[in-house]
């Protein structure tokens, strides 16, 4: 991965190994609406996994170009019809304007195909609930690319020691989640709240979506949200810093901090760390770097019972989720990611979103 791509949280895109789950020809997809860079990240992992990318749709031919100069073999379509009327796609991911997923991923259930969009999936409660009715008429899938946990080797080592009960009962989970702004090169829906959903909505999702992975909660309460926007007056709709805790149903607590104010001097886009309290140790997640002392990124710390530990897993854990989601599609399983996982997750950024307060 580039200097510049590690900087720069909205392009980064990791690669993998890759290890198909399925044949040439199996599983074919299409990419749509390249708002975001995490589109890159999204086919990445569907290529790696065995996926074939026949299709590109974006309305902005400079996107286009650069998209095809990674993936060549993707045909340009004339418009999204042409994709959800080829019969041999079986999945659109796409990367779209926020605002604009939910009502996206409508059309592509009523097409016939599953969908796979970029985090956040919705803007509003209405949207969430539309996506619900579409899933149980369509029996079509919405699935979401929360990259912070899915497409980081850390954290996906964290769900499997978590599972294994290396920290016995989850009791809470601390999420930080700072970004790198990069202001001048964020396109104008960026900073609106209609289209972005405010800073709960966005880039806190990934939290919660852990929050649910990591304690086994099915449902959760906002306790407390707040958002501000401390540095960026001249943008009056965006919101610079977020914070927010929940209540899970089974007694799990949380506690979110995501913001913009990561500084031009650190090697990364985003410290993000994760600490995962459990009842018989605790972990730490150093997910992009270990600060001041190792730029390489999925360093994970294990305290137990028995002592502690450093485990350095880059390289070491892979992307599953990719590959499990292709063999989903075509099973009609759910061993990737429930579909119940998704939506309440959704859920609950965009009540957090709704509660938070402001502070700034």
């Amino acid at each position: 991965m580039s200097t510049a791509q590690k900087s720069d949280g909205m392009n980064y895109a990791p690669q993998g190994k890759p290890r198909p789950v399925v044949g040439p020809g199996e599983f074919v997809f299409a990419a749509a609406h390249l708002d975001h860079g995490h589109i890159y990240g999204q086919c990445n992992g569907l290529l790696e996994a065995g996926g074939e990318l026949k299709w590109v749709y974006e309305p902005d031919p400079k996107k286009v170009e650069a998209f095809r100069a990674k993936y060549p073999q993707a045909r340009v379509a004339r418009d999204l019809d042409q994709i959800l009327q080829d019969p041999a796609v079986q999945l659109v991911t796409a990367a779209a304007v926020p605002c604009d997923r939910g009502p996206l991923g409508l059309r592509v259930m009523a097409a016939g195909k599953d969908y796979l969009t970029d985090k956040t999936p919705f803007t509003s409660l209405a949207q969430l609930d539309d996506a619900k009715a579409a899933v149980a008429r369509t029996r079509r899938k919405y699935m979401v690319y929360f990259s912070e946990r899915l497409h980081v080797e850390s954290a996906m080592y964290a769900t499997d020691l978590v599972a294994a009960g290396a920290i016995g009962r989850v009791i809470q989970v601390i999420g930080l989640g700072p970004h790198r702004l990069n202001k001048a090169s964020r396109p104008a829906w960026f900073f609106e709240r209609a289209k972005y959903g405010g800073i709960l909505t966005d880039i806190g999702s990934h939290q919660f979506e852990q929050f649910l992975t990591y304690t086994g909660a099915t449902d959760a309460t906002v306790t407390q949200a707040a958002v501000g926007n401390f540095a960026n007056p001249d943008r009056p709709e965006f919101e610079d810093f977020g914070e927010a805790s929940l209540l899970g149903d089974n007694g799990a607590s949380n506690y979110i901090r995501v913001d913009w104010f990561t500084p031009d001097g650190l090697s990364t886009w985003g410290d993000g760390r994760t600490v995962i309290l459990g009842t018989k140790g605790y972990i730490e997640l150093r997910k992009y770097l270990d600060v001041a002392r190792d730029k390489a990124g999925d360093q994970v710390y294990l305290v137990d019972q028995t002592g502690e530990r450093h485990l350095s897993v880059a390289g070491q854990v892979g992307f599953r989720f990719f590959g499990e989601l292709i063999l989903d599609c075509l099973r009609r399983t759910d061993k990737a990611m429930t579909q119940a996982h998704v939506f309440k997750a959704a859920e609950l950024c965009l009540r957090a979103q709704l509660a938070a307060r402001r502070i700034a």
